[in-house]
């Protein structure tokens, strides 16, 4: 589990692509904290560490993962955000994140405010759905919050720093980044769909069974 506060960068010094596949090496200064089998979240996706060496370390990443996240799209010499998992003893900041990326958006405005950068993201509807005003959401492993949320899009404002620090202070629009709904979100979503069924069977049921009495 990790909370979205980024700690470093990685850059990207070699890819390995399959067929549906890739393996990537990152270079970081996280590298002297890992080991074999260690997690990662590498903009905002949950990876393992296959093998390392020096400031340098490896990890695996599935089909799923490619299809389904902007990992695939990683060049070399390319700067991700990294985080390791929180330390059970560990202050808790941010918002609970299991790096399980739910969709990709796509950057359609960046305007700078004062001390902000306001950040407008698209992404699906399944996801906008689950989209609320002052909500927490991760974008590429970042722990924000979203300011305005629209039908087709919702809008992050960072400061300076995190600017700085993390891959939005550089991406720009049309870019791709990895999002994730609070996980709380998702579970009552689910638990209100399962209801709604409920209730509609229940509606189509019971008139039915009455009928069959008379």
């Amino acid at each position: 589990m990790f909370s979205g506060i980024v700690e470093a960068f990685g850059e990207v010094t070699q890819i390995n692509r399959g067929k549906d596949s890739s393996n990537i090496t990152l270079k970081s200064s996280l590298a002297k904290d890992l080991k074999q089998g260690s997690s990662i979240a590498v903009n905002g996706v949950c990876l393992t560490v296959v093998s390392l060496g020096g400031d340098r370390f490896s990890l695996d990443v599935m089909p799923e993962t490619v299809s389904k996240t902007d990992i695939g799209d990683l060049e070399q010499g390319q700067k991700v955000n990294l985080e390791r998992p929180l330390a059970a003893d560990g202050r808790f900041e941010g918002h609970i994140v299991q790096g399980h990326v739910d969709d990709v958006g796509i950057i359609v405005e960046k305007i700078e405010v004062e001390n902000a950068h306001e950040i407008r993201i698209k992404t699906s509807k399944k996801l906008m759905d689950m989209c609320v005003e002052k909500g927490s959401i991760t974008v590429d492993g970042i722990s924000l919050t979203m300011v305005e949320v629209n039908e087709n899009d919702f809008t992050v404002s960072i400061i300076p720093y995190t600017s700085e620090v993390t891959t939005l202070g550089f991406k720009d629009v049309a870019d791709k980044v990895n999002l994730e709904i609070d996980v709380l979100g998702k579970y009552i979503a689910k638990f209100l769909s399962n209801l709604a069924i409920s209730e509609e069977l229940r509606e189509n049921l019971i008139p039915n069974k009455a009928k069959d009495k008379r």
